[in-house]
């Protein structure tokens, strides 16, 4: 899979009071800052900070970016800077130096490329690193703590959750007559949904069987009817959608099926 990420950086008044950030979506994303600092600085910073906190990640990186100063320093001219001991083609010392140095660490045996995007066009990523970025711009120029996000939440870790509830479901810990699922099965079930762009009711009939709820019908005599009669639905999502989809299930401590059956 590919991880697709916009990374941006603010400064007000350039140099000032700065801020950075990286935004996948808003369950994974981080932002920091200085009290005083570049947007070049800014933006440097943000894919820095993108790369260390996918490192542990086998995947694919797209990063998003509407500094092509910092496209161009990571992906054109470092290799040059390096081979001249960091210095330009006039001889004069490369600037941010620091922080190229750490994004030359931070990339050796990684898969990624850059996309330029064009910045405040409404590209929803791109507005979403941006907002968060210049929050923290803001909060140092006002001397407040800056939001730092919750960091990446990569599949495993979204899959926590759904494989803790079906562990308990599978030991009797689910409502009375729910025949849970085996350990094994539970823990494979999870990872299917961490990865899967293709989510099938009909492929989960062990699962939601016997969980058949009554529920009142308001247009005839018989004011209760069951609905073990169960209809095959079947969703093909994007891989944003689905980790989305994964996303929320986790965080309300439900499986997929419970939470798009509460949708409907």
């Amino acid at each position: 899979m590919t991880i697709t990420a916009a990374a941006d950086g603010s400064a007000l008044g350039n140099p000032g009071p700065a801020g950075w950030a990286w935004y996948v979506d808003d369950y994974s994303w981080a932002a920091g800052g200085w009290k005083h600092a570049t947007n070049n600085q800014g933006e440097l910073k943000a894919v820095l900070e993108l790369f260390r906190a996918t490192a542990h990640i086998d995947d694919d990186l797209l990063v998003l970016c509407d500094s092509q100063y910092v496209i161009n320093s990571v992906t054109k001219w470092m290799k040059g800077w390096k081979a001249k001991g960091w210095r330009k083609g006039d001889g004069k010392p490369v600037m941010n130096l620091d922080l190229l140095k750490e994004i030359d660490e931070a990339i050796i045996g990684r898969r990624y490329r850059f996309e330029w995007v064009k910045g405040h066009v409404g590209h929803p990523l791109n507005e979403a690193a941006d907002e968060r970025a210049r929050g923290a711009a803001e909060a140092f120029q006002r001397g407040r703590p800056a939001p730092a996000g919750p960091g990446f939440r990569g599949a495993a870790a979204v899959a926590e959750p759904v494989v803790r509830a079906r562990a308990a479901a599978s030991v009797g810990q689910s409502s009375p007559g729910s025949p849970g699922l085996p350990a094994d099965r539970v823990t494979e079930r999870a990872a299917a949904y961490s990865h899967d762009e293709l989510f099938s009711f009909d492929d989960l009939g062990d699962d939601i069987g016997e969980d058949h709820r009554e529920f009142t019908d308001p247009h005839g005599p018989d004011a209760m009817r069951s609905t073990s009669e169960l209809h095959r639905v079947t969703l093909s999502l994007s891989a944003e959608e689905h980790r989305r989809l994964v996303q929320r299930a986790a965080t309300r401590g439900v499986t997929i099926e419970e939470y798009l059956r509460g949708q409907i």
